[in-house]
């Protein structure tokens, strides 16, 4: 090769280095936190997959980093003033109990974009997002009702906020609509996930006679427990049958990959801005795993019906008549609940026994 070859390659290589540096210097740093691990196969697993799904979808034009097992509190605040130090130009915050954090530090960094899961309190930097998580449960309510055989089903709640009383009214309605004989048993638990804390709660229930469980926690402990048992449970936030090949009738699968990518796509091309997103069956953002073989045809279409008519929007879970605990009128025939009521839903539906912790 001649010299004046060899240094023209050289020089082209160099600026293609320099160029590809530049790129590199150039990807939208994006960073996440979990509350739990990413390994807990729920909640925390599926964000990561959906986190995983962006990154992927965008390449080298993103660089995505997350810290898991963060407590709600003074650590969340420590560790997203971290991220945004770190050049974070987007930062999702994925537990409803990150929500004050997630202003405070948003005021002392006004030019990062923040997005807080299932939370309520916006500012000019900080969006929020969920998912109508009690679409899903209208759904398995339905299919627990038909499918119990004691008329016991068991649910594992783990907070008193909005959404979790949301979906434990959700299924119980729907059970009750077509099971009038069914009861609806609830633990707290205080905690989004502890595995020994879910499983103890698992052997309680079943012990109470229940044969299917539900959960509003994040680990796999009551598939666990369900499987060893013998009787029937949903998977929450991700698909469980690899724990509960035969317990799990479905589960409700958090679909968070698409808006993950809509959202940092919106930074990089200057489009964000703070808002409100709250999806269900009809966005995407709710689906299903496979449903049980055990399952009766019926049983499954009038679900997969149900799915439908709700993504459609022909149907809402929470349609009238409806009556609170204290047997107080709160829906009347045909009439709907208005998101606000839904978002700050704070009591039991008529039917349902014991009390919402305080």
């Amino acid at each position: 090769m001649k010299r004046r070859t060899f240094l023209a390659g050289t020089a082209a290589t160099a600026a293609l280095a320099a160029s590809g540096a530049a790129l590199a210097a150039e990807a939208t740093k994006v960073g996440y936190i979990f509350v739990g691990p990413i390994g807990d196969l729920g909640y925390n697993f599926q964000h990561n997959l959906g986190r995983e799904e962006m990154q992927k979808a965008l390449g080298a034009s993103v660089k995505s980093s997350y810290v898991e097992n963060v407590p709600e509190g003074a650590d969340a605040e420590r560790t997203l003033t971290q991220l945004a130090l770190a050049g974070n130009k987007l930062i999702f915050a994925t537990s409803f109990g990150y929500m004050d954090a997630v202003i405070n530090v948003a005021k002392k960094f006004p030019h990062v974009k923040f997005e807080h899961a299932t939370g309520y309190k916006r500012a000019p930097n900080v969006s929020t997002y969920s998912a109508r998580f009690y679409e899903g449960r209208a759904v398995i309510g339905t299919i627990a009702g038909r499918m119990t055989k004691t008329n016991k089903i068991g649910y594992i709640a783990s907070f008193p906020i909005p959404e979790v009383i949301r979906g434990i009214n959700a299924a119980y309605i729907h059970a009750k609509k077509v099971n009038p004989n069914v009861e609806f048993k609830i633990v707290w638990v205080s905690t989004w996930a502890d595995p020994a804390k879910e499983a103890d709660a698992a052997n309680a229930l079943i012990q109470q006679g229940v044969d299917i469980i539900m959960q509003h926690t994040d680990t796999t402990a009551a598939m666990n427990i369900a499987e060893k048992k013998g009787i029937y449970a949903f998977g929450q936030s991700s698909d469980m049958a690899k724990s509960g090949p035969n317990a799990q009738l479905t589960a409700i699968v958090d679909e968070w990959g698409p808006y993950y990518i809509k959202r940092v796509k919106a930074v990089q091309d200057g489009t964000w801005k703070s808002e409100d997103t709250w999806g269900g069956i009809g966005a995407g953002m709710v689906t299903f795993a496979p449903f049980n073989k055990a399952m009766p045809e019926a049983v499954a279409k009038e679900a997969k019906d149900m799915i439908a008519a709700i993504g459609s929007g022909k149907y809402h879970p929470f349609t009238g008549p409806l009556k609170k605990q204290d047997g107080s009128v709160w829906l009347k025939p045909g009439e709907v609940a208005k998101d606000g009521d839904l978002l700050g839903m704070n009591f039991y539906v008529e039917g349902l026994t014991g009390s919402i912790p305080k």
